[in-house]
Parts: C-alpha cells; sequence; structure tokens
C-alpha cells in the first residue's frame, strides 16, 4: 500500500500515533502524554541534544544503512506535525522516558500490526477487482461504499471516517486482512454473485460476532 496513513494505536495506558508507510513514530504525542501523566516536564530536546542519544542515532543509521538524521529523527509541522521517530529509534526515546515501559515497548514495536494493516490495504484491492465483476461499473463507487461500511461493522462493530486508523491493533488488522481475502475469494469463486450476497454475507458475520461477544 503507497498512500502513508497515520495509525493511533494504544500502548499501555497511552496512544501513540505510527504511519504506515515507513513506520516512524510521532514521539511528540508520546512525550506531551507522558508529562501529564506523570506532572514531569521532560522536553524532546532533552533527549535529542543528550550525548549518549547522538551515539546510538549515529550507530543506528550505521547498522540500517541510512543516508541521513531525517532517516531516524524527523521534525514536521502541521496536522500531523511533530518529531517522528525511526521504530528503533521510538523504542529507545519510550524507554528514555521511563525504563518501565521497556517489555511495553518491546512488545509495541515489534509486533506485526503495520504488516496487517498494509496487507489490509493490499486485500482491499483484491475486493474491489472481485466486486468489479459482479456489479456495473457505475454502481462500484456505491457497493464499495456499502462493502466498507460492512466491514468495519465486522471488524469494529461501528462505522465512521479514519476508524481503521484509529483502532490500530494488530489483532483487529489482521481480522479485517483476513475478512477481506475471504469475500474476495467467494465472490472469485462463484459463491457470491451479487452485491446483494456480499452485503448479506457481511451482515452474517457481524450477527455471529455481535452473538459471541454477548456470550463472552
Amino acid at each position: 500500500m503507497k498512500t502513508n496513513q497515520v495509525m493511533i494505536r494504544p500502548m499501555g495506558q497511552f496512544k501513540v500515533e505510527q504511519r504506515t508507510k515507513d513506520g516512524f513514530f510521532n514521539a511528540s504525542t508520546l512525550l506531551r502524554q507522558w508529562n501529564e501523566h506523570s506532572g514531569q516536564q521532560k522536553k524532546m530536546s532533552h533527549y535529542t541534544d543528550n550525548a549518549s542519544t547522538q551515539e546510538f542515532l549515529t550507530a543506528l543509521l550505521k547498522e540500517e544503512n541510512l543516508k541521513d538524521r531525517n532517516s531516524v529523527l524527523l521534525q514536521t509541522r502541521g496536522k500531523s506535525g511533530g518529531t517522528w521517530m525511526h521504530p528503533l529509534a521510538f523504542l529507545d526515546f519510550a524507554m528514555w522516558l521511563n525504563p518501565a515501559f521497556k517489555v511495553k515497548v518491546l512488545k509495541f514495536v515489534a509486533d506485526q500490526m503495520i504488516f496487517y494493516r498494509n496487507e489490509a490495504g493490499e486485500a482491499y484491492k483484491l475486493l474491489a477487482s472481485a466486486i468489479s465483476k459482479i456489479v456495473k461499473p457505475e454502481k462500484m463507487k456505491e457497493a464499495m461504499q456499502q462493502t466498507a461500511e460492512g466491514l468495519n461493522w465486522c471488524i469494529f462493530n461501528n462505522h465512521k471516517t479514519a476508524l481503521r486508523n484509529e483502532n490500530g491493533t494488530e489483532d483487529n488488522q489482521r481480522k479485517l486482512f483476513e475478512l477481506e481475502r475471504l469475500v474476495a475469494t467467494l465472490i472469485e469463486d462463484g459463491f457470491i454473485k451479487n452485491q446483494e450476497d456480499v452485503m448479506e454475507y457481511l451482515r452474517k458475520q457481524w450477527r455471529k460476532g455481535y452473538i459471541a461477544e454477548l456470550q463472552a
């Protein structure tokens, strides 16, 4: 998936932002939450300007064969502005904030959520290709909007703009990827023959998940 989107992911009691294209994390948002939580007033410069950080970033550039400092630490402005960090730099930064983060951060950065987010994007393209074979061209936009809403209800039990980015857990993204791929396969194999069948199948999947949640 070529477009770069910002995922909002839970890390303990905090929420962090991660870009899908390069995996960079927004360290500024974590720092702001940490200061509010702890009552401290740590600044980004306290981390970026200390000698050990400089040594670490230099080693990271060399180890990962990256070309310049912006490849590991990038400052941006605008809606998604802040200090964005390479995943390994972000791990070091989070542990600098609080050594107790270590286990959570290691697990957090190592998971495959971004992999499944990107895979879900690719699976969605396959699904769109499959749906184009069972609906008329002039109905494609409407069909894909309906399908996207149905998928959201199945996975997130909700539907709104950017919902998938706001629920950035590995499990959700994996389920979304698997469901998109399954529906595409059912269309290609002839088990789903039209858009009505697509929506009925998704409604059944939502009911199944809703009932399971009530019984849990």
